[in-house]
């Protein structure tokens, strides 16, 4: 029997969208490993993200509704699939930790606090390409009690100034204030704005006060992880001190059926041993929403098989009009018994 994701939550099966995201957040920091050093933390800290991503997305909770678990990963039908067997799977991505960073703003939930509500985007904009996260540079941070940044020190590869030209420093300035950026491979494709409104302490000649600012990022179409998009000056200032940059990284936010690898796409199709051996066509999503059919001349498929499709791939960054591929493997699934007679039926048929 599946898993009951309403019950990981502790949440009615009607439970509305709000509701939703308040079980998560307060079970997500609750059972945070870096906060919560039981045995079952982190087991715990996986069930809650894969309930979550499940209950929040509309498709996968349909489905989760009428098949459970089991039918959800495997391959039933969508809402729209015309009662087409295998139209729809979905594998949790196994990283709770870039659920916990996406819905809070940040892979490190001490280093900033956002303030926009339940749900970190808070402004859609026309076709989805353009957010809005709020954040709090300075002041008191809700997740004092967290001892570390998991993801301090990883993909450093590009880097971009958003606003300034390059200046010498003054002596007097904090380090830059790194922030993750989670992008979906959707918005990679095809390029995105976020808007960062930032709250912070300015210096003026009646003392400090607060001021909000909207710093806005545009996401070039095939932006790598680890890009830094840098913001001179934008962090707290204070009375003979230089503000400190604020710096955000592009990080990929981890995908329901694509693994990226450089400009390339990975797919995994999951497939009987009959289709295998019978060299069936196999159909495949892509990443902007069509489906192709692979295989066409019915080779049988075997473990090793990969089938390459030019051009379904990401854009190239500094060429968007080039793309790298989609590259598919199979995930060929075997029965786990025989009849006697069905063995001897197999026996008979298969060559040596």
């Amino acid at each position: 029997m599946g898993k009951d994701f309403y019950k990981i939550l502790g949440i009615d099966r009607k439970a509305s969208d709000d509701e939703i995201k308040k079980a998560y957040r307060k079970l997500a920091l609750k059972y945070h490993p870096d906060k919560n050093k039981s045995p079952q933390a982190e087991e715990r800290f996986k069930e809650i993200a894969e309930a979550y991503e499940v209950l929040s997305d509309k498709k996968k909770r349909d489905i989760f509704d009428k098949y459970g678990e089991d039918g959800l990963k495997g391959g039933q039908p969508g809402p729209d699939g015309g009662g087409q067997p295998g139209a729809y799977t979905y594998q949790f991505h196994g990283d709770p930790r870039a659920t916990f960073a996406q819905f809070f703003g940040s892979s490190d939930p001490f280093g900033v606090f956002f303030t926009g509500g339940d749900n970190m985007f808070a402004g859609q904009g026309q076709g989805g390409n353009t957010n809005e996260i709020f954040m709090n540079i300075g002041g008191d941070d809700m997740f004092a009690s967290f001892p570390g940044n998991p993801m301090a020190g990883a993909f450093r590869s590009q880097s971009f100034n958003a606003q300034a030209p390059s200046r010498k420093r003054q002596q007097q300035q904090d380090p830059p204030i790194e922030h993750d950026l989670y992008v979906s491979l959707e918005e990679v494709d095809k390029g995105c704005i976020k808007k960062m409104k930032i709250s912070r302490m300015a210096t003026g000649s009646n003392g400090p006060f607060k001021e909000e600012k909207v710093l806005r990022i545009t996401v070039k179409p095939g932006w790598k992880a680890g890009t830094k998009i840098t913001f001179p000056q934008e962090g707290d200032s204070a009375p003979n001190k230089t503000p400190a940059d604020i710096v955000f990284i592009i990080r990929d936010k981890p995908h329901a059926l694509f693994k990226r690898e450089g400009i390339d796409l990975k797919y995994t199709a999951q497939i009987s041993l009959k289709q295998a051996l019978c060299g069936a066509l196999v159909s495949v999503p892509t990443l902007q929403g069509s489906r192709i059919q692979v295989n066409p001349n019915h080779e049988i498929i075997k473990p090793t098989t990969t089938r390459r499709i030019n051009g379904l791939g990401l854009p190239v960054p500094k060429e968007p009009s080039r793309r790298g591929d989609l590259i598919v493997s199979f995930d060929i699934k075997f029965p786990d018994a025989l009849s006697p007679s069905l063995q001897n039926q197999l026996s008979e048929l298969l060559p040596n």
